[in-house]
């Protein structure tokens, strides 16, 4: 006797890739992070830097940062990290931290979905709405 079939899956539709200077090209806000992408629940984010962000900590959610341009750094209390295009750091979660760049620069940000760009802390002109899209 054999074993009874699992009805077919469902297709899935190929990707389309995602062209993120294209992307970038249509970021005019610093600070407000744009879904350009998901996957297993996290959400690629794509940004603009420009100068000093809010200190701020995510109590359960890693964060990784990957430059797209310029330079930025990660600061935190105790040392600072400079990252530039191609390289990346994760910040642990509940590690106080902070972005600045002194000039605009871009990274992609990897975190879980509705991450709050601001984490613990709500700011009037920095606390961006969660799942916008560009």
């Amino acid at each position: 006797m054999s074993e009874p079939r699992a009805a077919p899956a469902a297709p899935v539709s190929a990707p389309a890739k995602v062209d993120v200077a294209a992307k970038l090209a249509l970021i005019v806000e610093h600070w407000r992070p744009k879904v350009i992408a998901e996957l297993n629940g996290q959400e690629v984010k794509l940004a603009k830097f420009a100068g000093d962000f809010v200190w701020h900590r995510h109590e359960h959610a890693d964060e990784l940062f990957l430059g797209v341009a310029g330079s930025f750094r990660v600061e935190f209390r105790d040392r600072s990290e400079t990252i530039g295009p191609g390289q990346l750091i994760v910040v642990p979660r509940g590690v106080e931290h902070r972005t600045v760049a002194d000039q605009e620069a871009a990274a992609l940000i990897f975190e879980p979905a509705a991450t709050r760009n601001t984490g613990d802390v709500v700011d009037a002109r920095l606390t961006a709405p969660n799942g916008a899209r560009v």
